[in-house]
């Protein structure tokens, strides 16, 4: 073999491997863009449905596409494409109104037109009481993040959806607030942590139907300690198996 024909075959092989790269990229790119984007939780707005440490799949086409969907954000259009409205407990990844470089994950408690308030820790929406059960209590800092018992209360939406809250200081400031009415194409979220939790009763306020990233539907991986999933050393100590493929209620 020639010199020549060996530098065409390096040439060929290196061009090969940049070709796949650059498809494998593009793949990446619609499947994260249109399908699925995996998420991290950093917070505990969340507890005890999801704790700091969960890594989810998010369905990009559960409510359309908006400028959102895409890398960055860009402003190329306008509003959504294919567009579907959320359901009253949804737990959804947003953009941060204030600041859309933020991603915010919460649970959609009130739909355009509804009126929404919190009296003595009762969740109201048009007036009528959301059913609130106390179901006991959780002991587990993993789960509530302080070293108490903490007490759990199980809501039941108007529509049928149901999801565990935690009551960590009893007649905190969020507790009793004033009526909210929902604009048109917007939401009011909250988390389910309710005395740890910025969401529309504070500084996220409605969120427009534009800034809707997609839904939550499955935790593909937990490991608590602060541990990165990079760490394997600290798997056996720290993760999470009872979490691993949870649906999302």
């Amino acid at each position: 073999m020639s010199v020549s024909e060996k530098s065409q075959k390096k040439s060929g092989g290196l061009g090969e491997t940049v070709s796949v790269i650059v498809q494998a990229l593009l793949l990446a790119l619609v499947i994260r863009t249109f399908l699925f984007q995996p998420f991290s939780i950093p917070s505990g707005s969340m507890r005890p449905t999801l704790l700091e440490g969960d890594y989810l799949f998010v369905t990009k086409w559960a409510y359309g596409y908006s400028r959102y969907s895409l890398p960055f954000g860009p402003p190329i259009f306008s509003g959504r494409i294919w567009a579907s409205e959320p359901e009253r407990g949804d737990v959804v990844v947003f953009k941060f109104p204030p600041n859309p470089s933020l991603d915010y994950i919460k649970r959609v408690i009130g739909l355009p037109g509804d009126r929404v308030q919190i009296r003595d820790g009762q969740l109201f929406i048009n007036d009528e009481a959301v059913s609130r059960e106390k179901v006991g209590q959780i002991d587990n800092p993993d789960i509530t993040e302080v070293d108490r018992p903490v007490d759990v209360y199980r809501e039941t939406l108007p529509n049928g959806v149901s999801y565990d809250t935690l009551d960590l200081t009893p007649n905190s400031i969020g507790d009793n607030t004033r009526e909210f009415v929902v604009p048109e194409g917007h939401y009011f979220m909250m988390g389910d942590n309710r005395d740890n939790s910025a969401d529309s009763r504070f500084s996220v306020g409605f969120v427009p139907a534009e800034n809707l990233v997609g839904r939550a539907n499955i935790i593909f991986f937990s490991i608590g300690g602060g541990a990165s999933p990079l760490e394997i050393w600290k798997w056996p100590s720290e993760l999470r198996p009872g979490r691993l493929f949870n649906a999302l209620n």
